[in-house]
């Protein structure tokens, strides 16, 4: 592996989520209803937890809710430009989002 395969540059990252999310409104349409999706709840770890392998996670799984992450990206796109944004927080909402899509395309 060279130097820069360990640097993760934003143009690429901007990209990659551009190309992936014309393909799922290629897929899925331009919304999803959530009233059609079987579960509202997932599985999740702790961030901090997740990134930690020193030792295996001792802590309980939490749960997430595709309703409130829904709702806390809606939230995102209506603050004030001058609001601080808590990446970890509207970061890991996003991840949810994202995962339910990838769910949504699994082959069944």
């Amino acid at each position: 592996m060279t130097q820069n395969q360990y640097v993760l540059r934003m143009a690429d990252l901007r990209r990659a989520c551009s190309v992936l999310l014309d393909e799922t409104e290629r897929r899925f349409g331009l919304e999803v209803d959530l009233s059609r999706v079987s579960t509202d709840y997932y599985w999740t770890l702790d961030l901090a937890t997740a990134f930690d392998m020193s030792e295996t996670p001792a802590a309980p799984l939490g749960c997430g809710q595709v309703s409130d992450d829904v709702a806390e990206i809606a939230a995102l796109v209506r603050r004030d430009p001058e609001d601080v944004i808590p990446l970890w927080h509207d970061l890991d909402h996003l991840a949810g989002v994202l995962r339910l899509l990838a769910h949504l395309d699994l082959p069944r």
